[in-house]
């Protein structure tokens, strides 16, 4: 099962920071998932790391060029990339910061944004893709108000993911299934292994989850706390 420092790791050193993915990398992970954004919501100016414009307006993102020319550097040389797009409009200028730095076989761009996905799989045929669901921007269990709905939803989406994920793979749309470890069930594992392709379960921080997923086959999982693997 392959290790994958989420923002780095978050709750070590803050997310989509040097510092975060130096923690990752003392961790022992084999990939480092991160952030990209547009400066503006249109797709224009620097493209930056952070999660949102909130988190943005924070502090002073580091851009996606500084950190490639960091993912350069010789201690990062067996470490793979999950770039996480946020919003559909930019897609193409990842891809060729990621050529222009010599990172692109090295990296999976995820995005929750099947507009993406199809831009990028139709312009970048070589691209590796991961669909990322469900399609969400908070996490919903963490509201009063948005809990129950979201929970019956969840439950519609476990029976119904497995086929989508295997016709998205199958069809030769995406590589991979970026799935919040809430969905994954056996049965998407099953139909994901079937059709070729790869589960990456986000974002789980409790050890006992992880080693049950390990179990259950998914090729890797997303934590901000990459601590928590057992060791190798």
């Amino acid at each position: 099962m392959r290790r994958i420092g989420h923002k780095g790791a978050d709750l070590i050193a803050p997310g989509n920071t040097f510092a975060s993915f130096e923690a990752a990398l003392v961790a022992g992970v084999d990939m480092i998932e991160f952030d990209v954004l547009p400066e503006h919501q249109d797709g224009t100016g620097e493209l930056l790391l952070a999660h949102d414009y909130r988190d943005a307006r924070s502090r002073t993102p580091h851009t996606l060029d500084e950190v490639l020319e960091h993912f350069r550097g010789e201690a990062y040389g067996g470490i793979d990339l999950d770039v996480d797009l946020k919003l559909p409009g930019y897609e193409e200028r990842v891809v060729a910061a990621l050529q222009r730095h010599g990172l692109a076989t090295r990296a999976l761009l995820s995005t929750m944004e099947r507009s993406s996905l199809r831009l990028l799989r139709a312009r970048h045929p070589e691209v590796r893709l991961g669909w990322s669901v469900p399609r969400v921007r908070r996490d919903p269990f963490k509201s009063i108000k948005t809990a129950f709905p979201a929970y019956v939803g969840l439950q519609v989406l476990r029976r119904t993911l497995p086929a989508m994920a295997r016709r998205a793979i199958a069809g030769g749309e995406v590589e991979a299934i970026m799935a919040n470890h809430h969905l994954v069930t056996p049965r998407l594992a099953d139909a994901v292994r079937a059709a070729g392709g790869e589960l990456y379960a986000w974002t789980v921080d409790d050890a006992q989850r992880i080693a049950w997923l390990e179990r259950l086959g998914v090729t890797g999982v997303i934590t901000n706390d990459p601590r928590l693997f057992a060791p190798a």
